[in-house]
């Protein structure tokens, strides 16, 4: 007797090559309209280029974003295509904030290349981010159909809470790693809201708006994307510490060597392990860590819980994003793709 056939939905590359293949065309006609140096850096960040106009020579990233609203619209009961305006939107911002974002971190490599600044100059990155920011702003404001003004609307809370959170991101570097000024793991989940949930919020919540949802359903959509954010961003510090450097394009433990507070070391520091006193030390110095010791930083991490910790905030954050999309009557085959996305995405650090 033979078994019956399972019928398997769409993996999640193939959902979200789906999502990029709908947008790149839109995309690129919104970067066409920028000044040519802008649309040139635009298209380096993209990953469409080289500095000197060759062909890509890496990743263009995965289009988490850009699904998010394509699938939040097809789940809200609208074509994917009602959308894709929206999508490029976030995708502009997302490219803003990276280009400003590398600048503030000194950052020199993304995707396994130079970032932008490095690559054509601290004051011209600036500009072309300021550049898609502006795109952005025009592309939504000039929507087809009734739903522009509210989408508008959308993005602008966006950008507030972005700049919030970009802001507290870059005051923890004054602070210490211990003692009663040191970050805290609840402060840097608040960062992490804003600053990485507030866009893939956005991204979800306009796909609703555009496709007319009522406000329940647009506030449960933008309420999992943030905290589909939020493990993002959890995810994203495990690869800064312990990502191939082949998959993530930076160096071995990068965040650790120049010091950066992400969410698995305040969770080791904030442990009752003793390997958490012996991280203290080792970070405590003030001194940007060389090879030996950013090694050395990481095994401790790890012994402290802090790895252990940021897997468990991540999946948190998946079973809440769960919960927000299952509050609300949504298109079943939609949310079966938005669902599928979500392991995809903690899988990549594991």
């Amino acid at each position: 007797m033979t078994s019956p056939s399972v019928t398997r939905g769409p993996t999640a590359p193939q959902i979200l090559g789906r999502c990029r293949d709908l947008v790149r065309p839109a995309l690129a006609r919104a970067v066409r309209q920028l000044h040519p140096w802008h649309a040139e850096m635009a298209a380096y960040s993209f990953g469409w280029d080289t500095a000197d106009g060759g062909p890509p020579p890496g990743s263009q990233g995965k289009g988490v974003r850009q699904a998010l609203a394509l699938l939040a619209a097809e789940a809200a009961g609208a074509p994917a295509e009602e959308a894709v305006v929206g999508a490029v939107a976030v995708e502009l911002i997302h490219v803003f904030s990276l280009l400003h974002d590398d600048i503030m971190d000194g950052d020199e490599t993304r995707r396994r290349r130079a970032t932008v600044w490095k690559a054509y100059g601290t004051g011209p990155a600036i500009l072309a981010g300021d550049a898609l920011f502006a795109l952005a702003v025009r592309t939504l404001a000039e929507a087809p159909g009734p739903h522009g003004a509210a989408a508008v609307r959308h993005l602008a809370a966006t950008l507030a809470d972005l700049v919030r959170g970009q802001a507290e991101d870059l005051l923890f570097e004054s602070r210490p790693w211990t003692g009663p000024g040191a970050v805290r793991p609840r402060e840097y989940r608040w960062m992490a809201e804003h600053k990485t949930g507030a866009l893939l919020g956005c991204a979800a919540g306009l796909g609703g708006v555009l496709a007319g949802a009522p406000s329940a359903t647009v506030d449960a959509l933008a309420d999992a994307g943030r905290h589909l954010g939020v493990a993002f961003q959890a995810v994203d510090d495990l690869l800064g510490i312990w990502g191939d450097p082949e998959v993530t394009g930076k160096p071995v433990h990068s965040d650790l060597r120049r010091l950066k507070k992400t969410y698995p070391v305040l969770a080791a520091l904030a442990s009752d392990r003793p390997a958490a006193g012996r991280l203290a030390v080792l970070l405590g110095t003030g001194d940007p860590l060389d090879a030996p010791a950013a090694r050395r930083a990481a095994g401790l991490v790890e012994e402290a819980g802090g790895r252990e910790a940021t897997l468990a905030e991540a999946h948190r954050h998946l079973e809440g994003a769960r919960r927000s999309l299952k509050s609300v009557p949504l298109a079943p085959g939609a949310l079966d793709e938005i669902l599928a996305l979500l392991p995809f995405l903690v899988e990549r650090a594991v």
